[in-house]
């Protein structure tokens, strides 16, 4: 699944638009690297997204194409 696609599903990001502009500007970042919104997510992969002064960290623990809201919080596990 797309990293932008994932982003939404999972509900971190609300709207797909904003993932993929917060991934071209940079903000996001995969595995410690810069990521595209094209990005394939895996199960394993460590997210970390940057928002104004507060960076939010989340490994990727499912990859479903669709979940309800509240199934979203379990594709992925917050970290520090």
């Amino acid at each position: 699944m797309r990293l932008d696609k994932y982003l939404k599903v999972s509900r971190i990001i609300k709207r797909r638009t904003v993932a993929n502009d917060a991934c071209d500007n940079a903000l996001v970042t995969v595995n410690d690297r810069p990521a595209k919104a094209s990005y394939d997510v895996k199960v394993g992969d460590i997210i970390s997204i940057t928002f104004g002064e507060r960076t939010v960290k989340v490994r990727v623990l499912e990859v479903n194409e669709h979940a309800l809201k509240k199934d979203a919080a379990l594709m992925y596990e917050a970290i520090e």
